[in-house]
């Protein structure tokens, strides 16, 4: 094994606790339990379990705030998202959106809050036991890499209750799994297993239902161990290339591979592949 990255030093939910937005204020709460299992793997708990994790406003501020630290952490290389082994999220809360008009739900911006999850420049991995259903499963591809239990479900069932998606549960799952299969789910709101998930693409690996948080931290771990300024870069390219032209794409992969040749990393790297030892990355 090569040498662990840094250990963080936190241990509590609130010592990791700024806002997400200059001037936003988040409660202290407990909707979102945070933890270091591994040096360099943080691990993020949803925790309403008395309402299947639905993404309260509350839990959303939470989480924003934690991802905002998280991704200035330099001691952090990889995050562990997981709604524990019952269920990842139910969906967005409807007893707050009920009675909401437009302009109020305009007005809460919800595009903001999950932008540190978004815009995080380290590798996140969704950890997914049971439902991931309508928010949830627009939360779960937020992730870089999606781990799923034999037994997990995804939905968009927006439309059942006279609305659509509103956080990517068009757009990204379009970009995951494709035109005809996110028509059928954004049109039906049928759930799709885990295997038909993992057919389609929308998730990296399918395991039994309690090794997913283990499989999780497991990868976790791995990543945790690489370069990180490799780690970053690959992100980024692979992210920005999506859309782009495969020739606007594969400049940016050149230039970023270029760069990555100025890191004492890959010196390290190399050094270590030659003398048949284990490399000790330390960002540089």
């Amino acid at each position: 094994m090569s040498p662990n990255p840094p250990t963080h030093s936190a241990t509590s939910l609130n010592e990791v606790r700024p806002s997400a937005n200059e001037g936003d204020t988040v409660k202290s709460s407990d909707t979102v339990l945070l933890s270091f299992p591994d040096p360099g793997v943080a691990l993020l708990i949803l925790n309403r379990p008395q309402a299947t994790n639905a993404l309260s406003l509350e839990l959303q501020q939470c989480l924003a705030a934690h991802f905002d630290a998280l991704s200035r952490d330099d001691a952090v290389r990889c995050i562990v998202l997981t709604g524990g082994d019952k269920v990842f999220a139910a969906g967005g809360d409807i007893t707050g959106l009920v009675d909401a008009d437009p302009i109020e739900i305009y007005k809460r911006h919800t595009e903001r809050l999950w932008a540190p999850i978004e815009k995080c420049p380290k590798p996140v991995i969704a950890a997914i036991c049971g439902y991931a259903y309508g928010g949830g499963c627009e939360l779960a591809m937020h992730a870089d890499i999606l781990i799923a239990g034999q037994n997990a479900s995804f939905c968009q069932p927006e439309i059942a209750i006279g609305i659509m998606p509103g956080i990517g549960g068009t757009q990204r799952l379009l970009r995951a799994v494709g035109k005809t299969k996110a028509m059928s789910m954004a049109l039906t709101g049928r759930p799709v297993s885990a295997h038909e998930a993992w057919v389609a693409g929308l998730v990296s690996e399918v395991c039994d239902d309690d090794k997913v948080l283990d499989t999780a931290i497991s990868t976790a771990r791995r990543i945790a161990r690489m370069p990180p300024l490799a780690v970053e870069q690959i992100k980024e390219v692979i992210l920005a290339g999506m859309d782009a032209s495969l020739d606007a794409a594969m400049a940016l992969e050149r230039k970023a591979n270029a760069l990555l040749f100025a890191t004492r990393d890959k010196t390290e790297g190399m050094q270590a592949f030659l003398q048949k030892r284990y490399p000790e990355f330390k960002g540089e």
